[in-house]
């Protein structure tokens, strides 16, 4: 009786607790809509955010509820793909995001609850501390940018950013753009201003936040021809292909003497050419120092154009190319010839004061022989702390033994801290006589100075990249260059001629060489422990035909890197991951409509620069301006 009382008193009980909602099957354990959920609550709202043009925007909620919660968050009330989260992150440009509502519905199995909407306000600042006053960002031609804040690999895309300006010039622009920031100019403000200069000789100043379609707020604008003086034509030497030839090279800024330095070419109306060197106030283009100063220099020698043991420099011959190197408070100007190679010109180097234009100093590198010009592919001459300048000679004419006779054609130079210039140390490829005879120009490009690195036996290595037509990348200590061996090379390190001619100056980031030779994909080599790996880390998966592409680095110190690239002859901007070449940001044909399309460039190793959130380069007819879409 006793076990038959129990057994119904449970099973009573058992009801009981059933009915209450207490066990078995009716028990809600949060999957269905019982008395035990709770319907989702928001306890953070999203908060409104300002941030500059180019930054990322982040928006986030918290809330409570039964789990799982589900985020979608909305633009302007529109679902946003992909937005499922408690946070999201958007790049804000310039004024496409400007004043958006973003909210987000938070929901789960009992229902939903919206949040309150958070504003994204995009503000555009005209503020900025960098300067881009020589080619390639610094004196070691290093070819990064490492203060760029506004672009990055996120926002960088054919939906977020394309062709802002374009703005006309008066001639063909061969040169590397410089940039300063917040510049005082007479009358109009401070300015964040553009500076280049074009093959009529002219050189202009213009205010960079104006740049917008076609227009552009002109600050100033100067000759660099002398009063009387024409236009050089490729006729007047005889070979060529720049027409009319004017300004080259890239010029290069000395903000403290509130200068920008530039060589142009000119002839008289007899035709005989000239060549000058100009320095214009930063501020109204005024010319400063006496200027402008005739180029002309002589030097011991029997090679081409002498006489008497004297060789001159021969104004109808030669052409300063190569970006100019500002070092020992001296300007370095560097000499090679035209295009098809005609005529006695030779490879001079010749230095002028900063402060007066007066010639410091001259050397002929060949003097004893002719040609070897210093072409550099538009890239300039290194200096290093020390003061030391360093350049790449061309092929020789009329017979060349590096080191011989005082001739180093084909040959890296290392040129001394001081005056009268003089060779302290170099580097010649065993096959130097050979390049000579090939028109291989080890000089067909600049070299690039690394930063000091540590080798595997904890030995500081103080290097330098040179690489030329004959397709190999030599790695020379700047301590202890190798001189000439006809043997075998006396190098630091060396990767094999990869078939490929080097037109195109490289550039280092991040522990790794950037490099773009003609006809093939742009190249990144990893450096570890002072040594370039032997094999591309990564490559391009377009190429680059003809001379290839001089590429240029952007990055917030060494995050966000991005590599970029001009391809000539298909007329289009590139920009790709720097840790991984393979991954394609952007190119400028991505766009429908041909929106980011720009003029035919003329010149073979234009170079972009980047500052403040925009991407600058010369054409035949204009600047090119890339930015983030408004």
């Amino acid at each position: 009786m006793r076990r038959s009382f129990s057994s119904s008193l449970l099973a009573i009980l058992g009801l009981v607790l059933i009915a209450n909602g207490c066990g078995g099957s009716g028990y809600d354990s949060g999957s269905g809509s019982g008395g035990g959920d709770t319907a989702p609550q928001i306890t953070a709202q999203p908060a409104s955010v300002t941030v500059n043009a180019g930054q990322m925007a982040t928006f986030s909620v918290v809330a409570t509820g039964t789990q799982p919660l589900a985020y979608q968050w909305r633009k302007n009330m529109s679902n946003i793909s992909g937005a499922t989260s408690a946070s999201y992150t958007t790049p804000a440009t310039v004024s496409g995001d400007s004043g958006t509502a973003f909210d987000v519905i938070v929901s789960n199995s009992v229902g939903n609850v919206t949040s309150g909407a958070a504003t994204l306000t995009v503000t555009t600042t005209t503020s900025s501390t960098v300067d881009v006053a020589t080619y390639h960002y610094d004196d070691m031609r290093s070819g990064a940018n490492i203060q760029e804040t506004i672009l990055n690999p996120v926002n960088v895309n054919s939906s977020t950013f394309g062709k802002v300006a374009e703005f006309p010039s008066d001639g063909q622009i061969d040169g590397q753009m410089l940039y300063l920031s917040q510049v005082a100019i007479p009358g109009q403000g401070t300015k964040n201003v553009l500076y280049f200069a074009t093959e009529n000789d002219s050189v202009y100043a213009v205010d960079a936040d104006t740049m917008s379609g076609s227009s552009a707020t002109v600050l100033w604008k100067s000759s660099a021809r002398p009063s009387g003086e024409l236009a050089v034509v490729p006729s007047d030497a005889g070979c060529g292909y720049i027409n009319p030839v004017g300004i080259i090279s890239t010029p290069v800024i000395d903000r403290s003497r509130n200068a920008i330095y530039v060589v142009s070419a000119s002839k008289d109306s007899g035709n005989h050419v000239h060549h000058w060197v100009y320095a214009f106030d930063l501020t109204n283009g005024n010319s400063l120092f006496g200027g402008p100063m005739k180029i002309a220099a002589t030097y011991p020698g029997s090679g081409g154009n002498s006489s008497g043991g004297t060789v001159t420099f021969k104004d109808s011959v030669q052409q300063e190319r190569a970006a100019l190197l500002e070092a020992n408070d001296n300007i370095y100007t560097v000499w090679s010839g035209y295009d098809g190679d005609c005529g006695n010109y030779s490879a001079w180097v010749i230095a002028v004061s900063a402060d007066s234009l007066a010639q410091v100093g001259a050397i002929d590198l060949v003097p004893n022989t002719s040609g070897a010009g210093i072409w550099q592919g538009g890239g300039g001459p290194a200096a290093d702390s020390a003061g030391n300048v360093y350049l790449a000679t061309g092929n020789a004419f009329g017979g060349n033994t590096p080191g011989v006779s005082a001739n180093y054609g084909d040959t890296f130079v290392k040129l001394a801290n001081g005056t009268p210039l003089s060779v302290a140390d170099y580097f010649a490829p065993s096959i130097a006589i050979q390049d000579d005879q090939q028109d291989a120009d080890l000089g067909s490009a600049a070299p690039l100075l690394l930063p000091d690195m540590v080798d595997a036996n904890s030995i500081t290595r103080r290097l330098a990249v040179i690489a030329g037509k004959d397709g190999a990348i030599y790695i020379a200590s700047r301590d202890n260059m190798g001189m000439y061996n006809a043997m075998a090379d006396n190098i630091y390190q060396e990767l094999p001629s990869s078939g490929r001619r080097n037109f195109c100056s490289p550039v280092y980031f991040n522990n790794a060489v950037y490099i773009g030779p003609g006809g093939v994909s742009l190249r990144a080599y990893g450096v570890s422990q002072a040594k370039l790996s032997t094999s591309a880390t990564s490559q391009s998966t377009n190429t680059f035909g003809g001379t290839g592409t001089v590429p240029t680095v952007s990055a917030n110190g060494n995050s966000n890197g991005i590599v970029w690239a001009v391809d000539r002859g298909g007329g289009a901007l590139y920009a790709y991951d720097a840790g991984n070449l393979a991954i394609l940001l952007y190119n400028s044909n991505q766009a429908t409509g041909n929106r980011d399309h720009f003029a035919s460039v003329g010149g073979h190793f234009i170079t972009p620069m980047v500052a403040n959130g925009k991407v600058y380069f010369g054409t035949g007819s204009s600047v090119a301006v890339f930015g983030l879409l408004p």
